[in-house]
Formats: C-alpha cells, structure tokens, sequence
C-alpha cells in the first residue's frame, strides 16, 4: 500500500512524546498515512527503549525495547539535544514544517524551552498542538508525577477492582494511557480539521486523569442521584448473575453472565440441570444474587471437566454469553484477530522478525498499514533534516558540530 492512497498522507507531525499517551497518538495516525517524526535525544532517550522491559533476548539496549517497538512502528526517528540552543533551533524548524505536534512532556516544559504552543504559533500559525500529560495543564495536581497505575488509581478504577475482602486491585498496564491516547487522537484530527477550514490551529490541554472517568459512568451517576457510594464487588454485576470466570480443563478458564431469567434457562439446559431454572434459589435474578457463591460452585463443579474454548462455542450457540479467557500466546493465534489482519509481521533491524499490532479499525477506500517496523534510535536523522526540511550539506555538519543531534 503506497502512502499517497492512504487518509493522512501528506499530514506532516512532529511528535515531541515518550512512553505511550504520546507516541500512541502518533503511532494511529501514522497508520494511516502520516508523516511522523519521533524526536528524542541520545542523551535522554524514549523511555520505553531504556528502561521498560521486555528486551529481545532479556538484553537491554535502546533498540531492542519490545513496548517501543509496540508504539512507534511507521515512524521516522530523530535526535534532538533540546538542552543544546542548536538542537531547540532545529526542532524549531522541525515545529515549522509540521501540521501538528504531540508532546507529553510535563506542564510548561515545551514552554520553558521555547517549544511551548505560543512560540509554535508564532513559527507556525496553523499548527495544530495536543499537549497530553497526567493530570492537564492546569489545576493544583498539575505537576504531580505518575504512571497510568496512579491514574487508574485515581480516578476510581481500582476502588471498584478486586473483593472487599482484600485491597483495590492495580489494573494491568497504564490503562488510562491507551484511553487518553485514543481520544487524543480524536481530538487532533478535529483541530486538523479546523487548521484546514479556516487556517488556524488550536492548543488541546488532554488531562489523562480526566479520560478515565467515562469508564466509572454508572457509579459516579448512581453518587450524583442517589449519594451510593459503588464498592469492590470481585467478579460480580449488580445486574447480571451469574457472571464470573470458571476454572476449565488444562488450566483454562471461562468467563460467562446469565442478564436475564430466560438466558439462565438456557445455561442450565446446557449444565444439564434444566431444574435449577425452577429451583426457588435460582429461579429469578434477585434470587441468583442472593445465592451467587453457590451458583458459582455448580457451575465449577461443571465447567472442571471442560475445555474452555469449546464450552464457550457451545454456550454461545445456545445464546448465553460466554468467551475464553486468552493467555497472551493465545492472542496470536485467535482467529478473529487473524482474519482481520490484526497483527502484521515485519523486520525490525535489531529484534529481527516482529507483529506488529495494526489497528482496531480500518477505512474502506483508503486502508491504513504498518508500513514498517519501529525505528532505530536517530536512524532518520540525514533524511529528515535535510529531504523534508530542506537543511543543506554544510548546515547539518555545522549543526552537527555543535551538538544538536546528540
């Protein structure tokens, strides 16, 4: 798939980012067709290439960083010394050519640099900025550090994640990373939009904190109405029962909610146990929830002797919601996700051959690709500079001679 037929080709970014919120932004909209560039330095490089395991062979090194590969495939890679007067110059210059520019660095930093979105502006009247960060841009938690386990944290996430019996559970992975990053996402192409409407951009202030709320929507409208306070509840939903995971054959589990009475029918037929359907302690939903841990202990005691997978077949054919739980070697050989294309295998230069996670969706006429895998560290630094700013042979080495790309 050529570049030029994809929905973003000619949309040109600069992605001042680390870790996942920014890169992630860049990483969906270069799927589809933009030029972005990945700035970093050599002296403070992304910190997913060196200090975030995994490593190809359990071997650190900044080009042999799994969750970097993960974030930044079909991008173009630069250093900038952005301490280095030469090297803010450049990125300047790198600021002028762009239509937008991610940065998640913490507040007023860019600014303190002179990167900061009025001195964009002034280089760039249309640039489009998303100045993404943990908490926004203003407020008295502004400059507060954390990862996506404190924000998950934060905003209720993990209060309502794990039994009352023991502590809030941590969610795996900087989830609200992936949330704020997505509508990011969203939200530049809205300011491209305007940019191209009526030639002007726009600053967009993502507080990653802010981003995560939506996922507590019923507990914070039943708090709002009725001033209930939602708790930790394990596996269970108010409004389903059962609804838990149950151990399997060979280690697996299954995961499977009854929403109705005539959906519980249909379980039990399939348990071979039509008559709990009419069992006073199992009849109606009230009574399911009443009694949910003995409901979960027949179902066990059945789900013990099958595989998971097939169950799951079975359950759905019989219209109950049922899936298996994936292990991670799972993942790659689901045929859902292998008929959509998800993962598409490409050759890092250092970690060698790699699947590369594509997207969630795709455009008909004008199809997205991974059009390569992730970058090494400065690996465009000749092209960029020189092909798409236009900085002559001697310019580079002078700019090269006083540190700006180290």
């Amino acid at each position: 798939m050529s570049a030029i037929s994809q929905a973003l080709s000619g949309v040109k970014v600069a992605e001042f980012g680390a870790y996942a919120a920014g890169p992630h932004i860049g990483k969906m909209l270069a799927t589809f067709g933009a030029t972005v560039v990945h700035v970093e330095s050599r002296s403070r490089p992304d910190g997913f290439r060196a200090e975030y395991p995994p490593y190809k062979d359990g071997k650190p090194g900044l080009d042999r960083g799994g969750c970097f590969a993960i974030f930044n495939d079909s991008k173009y890679a630069v250093t900038l010394d952005l301490k280095n007067e030469s090297g803010v110059d450049m990125a300047k210059r790198l600021i002028g050519w762009a239509d937008i520019v991610i940065e998640n660095m913490r507040p007023e930093v860019m600014s303190r640099l002179g990167l900061g979105y009025e001195a964009a502006r002034e280089l760039n009247p249309g640039v489009v900025m998303i100045s993404s960060c943990n908490m926004g841009q203003t407020g008295p938690r502004a400059y507060t550090p954390g990862f996506g386990s404190q924000l998950s944290a934060l905003a209720g996430f993990c209060g309502l994640t794990g039994s009352m019996e023991g502590p809030p559970q941590l969610l795996y992975g900087p989830y609200i990373d992936f949330i704020a990053s997505s509508l990011g996402a969203a939200a530049v192409l809205a300011g491209l939009d305007r940019q191209r409407r009526i030639g002007q951009g726009a600053l967009i202030d993502l507080a990653q904190y802010e981003s995560g709320l939506m996922f507590v929507a019923s507990a914070l409208f039943d708090y709002h109405k009725i001033g209930a306070v939602a708790e930790r509840a394990g596996n269970s939903d108010p409004n389903a029962a059962p609804h838990d995971a149950y151990p399997c054959r060979a280690g697996g589990w299954l995961v499977l909610s009854c929403w109705s009475d005539d959906e519980f029918r249909r379980l039990a037929d399939m348990l071979g146990q039509p008559g709990l359907a009419a069992d006073p302690c199992f009849a109606t939903m009230e009574a399911r929830k009443i009694n949910e841990k003995d409901l979960s202990a027949l179902i066990s005691q059945w789900s013990l002797s099958q595989d998971a997978e097939e169950a799951a077949t079975s359950l759905q054919t019989a219209r109950v919601h049922a899936y298996p739980v994936n292990t991670i070697a799972d993942l790659f050989r689901d045929p859902q996700l292998l008929y959509r294309h998800v993962w598409r295998r490409r050759r890092h230069e250092v970690i060698g051959d790699l699947a590369c996670y594509f997207s969630s969706f795709d455009l008909s006429e004008v199809p997205g690709d991974v059009t390569g895998a992730a970058p090494l560290l400065g690996e465009h630094n000749l092209m960029v500079f020189q092909d798409f700013l236009g900085v002559s042979d001697d310019e580079y080495a002078e700019y090269q001679a006083k540190g700006a790309f180290d």
